[in-house]
This record gives C-alpha cells, structure tokens and sequence, in this order.
C-alpha cells in the first residue's frame, strides 16, 4: 500500500543536488549542526563486517555511503531524486543505484535482504505514522541480527526542540523533526526496540536492532 507522502517535491532536490555538498558544510546552523559527527555515529554504530551488504536510504550525493565504502562494504543507494543518484554515481562509482520511491514500496531492483540498512537526513519529512511504519518495512528486510540506524534531525523531547526552536527562526522550517519521547513509544508499540543518542542541538540517531 502507498503511503501519504510529506516531503518536499523531487524537483526541489534535483535542482539542490549540484550544490548539496556545499550545503551540509554549514555546521555552525540548523538544520546540519553536527552533520558530520551524526554520519560518523552511524557508521561506527553499524559494527560492519568487509563484504556486508548496507543500503543507504535517501543516499543523496552519497555522504553517508561513502563511510561504508571505506570499511569495505557492498553498498547499495536508493533515492527519489535521479539528479541527487547521479552525483552519488559521479562520485562513488561502485555503488548500486536505484531511482524509486521507498514510500511506494520495497523496490525489486534491491536484493531482498542486507545485514544493515543506514539512512541519514531523511525521515524528517515522513509523518510519525510513517516512520514507523518503515522502520517496519526495513526491518523485514534486513538479515538476521541486522540493525536499522537512522541519522537525523531530532530532539530529546518537544519541549526541548520548541526552546531550539526559538535560537532558530531564521533557518526554522516546519519539518516532521524527531521527537524521541514520542516516537520511541511508538516504535515499541510496533514491536521495534530502538534506542536514541543525540549527537548535537538538533541531531540525533536511533537504532533498531533485529533479534
């Protein structure tokens, strides 16, 4: 089944693609403080072996794929936007891309199971609903004793992201931002244990680990 999509149109990040890289670099604010240090947690909580298969989800330009490259990994890319895919291919050229939604669906251009799934700056767009729902989807898809990490903007609580948000009104835009304390219930409602770790102001990554 479809679901709702929330998020800027793909035009948007085809046109942002030449000059995204450009962008994440401004780490002094919102929305990419500790950008860098929020893809280094992923991948050091990723534990990864030479050869695993990773995918990254919302792979853009290839930011976080490229952490997994340097640890040897099978990587596969997966984003909406095929301007976005093309920098990735440009600059990373060994890695599996495929151009599709992940709100339409598991594509069947992917392999069926990898032992991590990775994602960074994504699920800010996709409602709470959503979130959980495909943390659900990707858990399914992942080996056995495989593990979800999701690297995005988030806070420990709305309280604490209404007083972030006061710091920030000039950059501020009205996104689905994590909440921990609410969504963590959420996942746990779902029968996902996740665990959070802020890594900045306004970053943060959860990870769900699969029995």
């Amino acid at each position: 089944m479809a679901m709702e999509v929330n998020r800027v149109p793909v035009n948007d990040f085809d046109q942002w693609a030449s000059f995204y890289d450009q962008s994440v670099k401004d780490e002094a604010h919102f929305p990419f403080m500790g950008y860098r240090k929020a893809l280094k947690t992923v991948a050091h909580a990723a534990t990864t072996q030479p050869g695993m298969r990773v995918l990254d989800v919302g792979a853009g330009t290839g930011n976080l794929t490229e952490l997994f490259i340097k640890l040897e990994c099978s990587l596969w890319a997966i984003d909406f936007s095929p301007e976005m895919l093309t920098e990735l291919q440009r600059k990373l050229p060994q890695v599996i891309c495929v151009q599709s939604d992940i709100l339409m669906g598991w594509p069947v251009a992917l392999p069926s199971l990898f032992e991590r799934i990775v994602s960074a700056y994504v699920f800010h767009h996709f409602t709470l609903p959503e979130k959980v729902r495909l943390a659900t989807q990707f858990i399914e898809h992942l080996a056995h004793q495989g593990r979800l990490i999701l690297a995005d903007i988030a806070f420990s609580s709305r309280a604490v992201m209404e007083e972030f948000k006061k710091t920030s009104l000039d950059e501020w835009e009205e996104e689905f931002y994590w909440v921990a304390e609410e969504i963590l219930p959420a996942f746990n409602k779902a029968g996902l244990q996740a665990t959070y770790t802020p890594v900045s102001a306004c970053a943060g990554v959860f990870i769900i680990e699969k029995p």
